[in-house]
Parts: C-alpha cells; sequence; structure tokens
C-alpha cells in the first residue's frame, strides 16, 4: 500500500473569486442607491475580469461573455444608470453567473 494520496485531475481556481463575486453582488444590493455603489462597482468588476481571466487559462471561452458583460455593467469609469429594480435583478443573476462559473471553470492539472 502506498501512503500517496491521489490528485484530483482537476482544479477549480475560480472557485473563491467566484463565491466572493456573489457575495459582494448579493451584499451591495443594498447600496445601489448611495453613495457606496462605486465601491460596489469597482469590487463586481474587477473580480468579473479576474473570472474572465481564469476562463481563458481553462479554455472555456463560452463565460467570457457574461462575465465580461457583468463587469461592463458594474465599471467605475463609464457607470451605467439603471432603475432601482432593474440593478436589483442585474445584481441577482450576477450572483448566478459567478457561482456558476466559479463551480464550473476547470483547470486540468498537468503532472
Amino acid at each position: 500500500m502506498s501512503s500517496r494520496q491521489t490528485q484530483p485531475a482537476f482544479t477549480r481556481p475560480a472557485l473563491a473569486p467566484g463565491l466572493l463575486g456573489a457575495v459582494a453582488m448579493m451584499a451591495f444590493i443594498a447600496v445601489v442607491d448611495t453613495d457606496w455603489f462605486t465601491i460596489a462597482r469597482y469590487v463586481v468588476s474587477i473580480l468579473a475580469l479576474i473570472m474572465c481571466v481564469f476562463a481563458g487559462q481553462a479554455k472555456q471561452w463560452w463565460w467570457i461573455p457574461p462575465l465580461l458583460a457583468i463587469a461592463v455593467l458594474w465599471n467605475p469609469v463609464l457607470p451605467l444608470d439603471l432603475p432601482l429594480v432593474a440593478w436589483q435583478i442585474c445584481h441577482v443573476v450576477g450572483a448566478i453567473v459567478f457561482v456558476a462559473s466559479g463551480l464550473l471553470i476547470k483547470v486540468h492539472r498537468v503532472d
């Protein structure tokens, strides 16, 4: 018998930023109409762009368009002005995209 443990065939590098992005999305629903929303825009946009890098590394290109859409919609440089209800819906949909992509973006190990 060997005491060596087997390594999984893949890693999920996008899991942590995906879960963090989802938590941020749900928390920032409360600050949509306040000055804090600018900080929320930075956090969400940066996390979405980080997720795009992981999707590219994993060669799972289909995740890049929805993540780029999040980065553009929440970008703090050219902010979009949407009604409160639209922002709330976008936050929930964005959180779902963050969790799904975080769970499904896999990079195969090379040993």
